[in-house]
């Protein structure tokens, strides 16, 4: 009589299939990286990024208010500095793109989305770096973090309702706690970019944010093969007060959110890479990869791998499908 089991059964119709899903992909997971430039007056096209640019003032306001629309759960917003120094001082400056911009942003929006803000150096250092280099041109861990500290609270104030410190300098988390709490910013989340990789998969979006990195990051970034180390991260952004942890990149790091999903007690996050986006964009052009399929696929498995928040420069157009 074999086969006795047939789960063929359950996959039977789209209703089906529908009714016995494990994986759920909703708009309100996703979350749209955006990057808004000084001192351009029309928005410019990325060109390893087909689809995305860097807005202006005003057209970040209607893709913004459009992505909300859509329904997508959040944005995390990037400044381009038309000026850069060693320290990236712009990024302190109420008057800084980045800040600027957020004040547009929850002007327009209110509450009506969650305002993020990615608190790091690098777009804003004359030399790439997330942080402040001592003397010798290494970057200066502690001196890092009073400027990540005065930065957190410069955005805050502009208006975002998440800090997102992605510079994986030691003790952030914490500092960055202290900073807001300090200031009567404690109903201020933290997104902690926890287990942060110093991946090959970062090439387009160092073309986004006009980068002026030499080098590499690895001095701080973490290592591709430890998953370990990712761990006692997160464990450590944890005990320093993090409302929501992230991996980054995702595709190349599922086993990673994995791992962070079965320990951790507050949402998990995973970035949906340029790199990871600029490689389904260039095969679907070339007509190698069905587009709208490939791109639903990938997302849905890194929810599938445990994130419940998912960065992603598809995530207006993905809610228009899923919806």
């Amino acid at each position: 009589m074999f086969p006795e089991h047939r789960p063929r059964r359950l996959r039977t119709t789209p209703a089906m299939r529908r009714l016995v899903g494990e994986t759920t992909l909703r708009p309100r997971q996703l979350i749209l990286p955006m990057f808004v430039a000084e001192g351009i007056d029309a928005p410019r096209p990325i060109s390893s990024m087909p689809g995305v640019v860097q807005h202006t003032r005003d057209t970040l306001r209607k893709a913004a208010v459009d992505a909300v629309n859509a329904g997508v759960g959040g944005l995390m917003l990037f400044g381009v500095p038309a000026q850069r120094d060693a320290e990236g001082s712009g990024a302190v400056d109420e008057n800084g793109i980045l800040n600027v911009a957020l004040r547009d942003l929850r002007q327009e929006l209110g509450d009506a989305t969650v305002l993020m803000a990615d608190t790091c150096l690098d777009e804003f250092t004359d030399h790439g770096h997330c942080g402040v280099l001592d003397a010798d041109g290494a970057v200066d861990n502690d001196a890092t973090l009073r400027v990540y500290a005065e930065m957190a609270v410069a955005q805050a104030e502009a208006g975002a309702h998440v800090l997102g410190p992605s510079g994986m300098m030691d003790g952030q988390v914490g500092v960055i706690r202290r900073a807001l709490d300090e200031v009567g910013h404690s109903d201020k989340a933290i997104l902690a970019y926890s287990a942060k990789y110093a991946s090959a998969f970062y090439g387009p979006f160092r073309e986004a944010v006009d980068s002026q990195l030499k080098g590499d990051r690895k001095t701080y970034q973490q290592d591709l093969g430890n998953a370990r180390e990712a761990l006692r991260e997160i464990e450590l952004d944890l005990g320093e007060g993090a409302d929501m942890i992230m991996v980054k990149p995702a595709l190349s790091y599922l086993d990673v959110i994995k791992a962070a999903a079965d320990i951790s007690p507050v949402p998990v996050a995973a970035y949906n890479i340029s790199g990871e986006y600029a490689m389904v964009e260039a095969a679907a052009a070339n007509g190698w990869l069905e587009r709208e399929r490939t791109i639903l696929e990938v997302l849905t498995s890194i929810r599938r791998a445990g994130a419940d928040l998912i960065l992603t420069y598809w995530a207006t157009e993905a809610a228009a499908w899923l919806d």
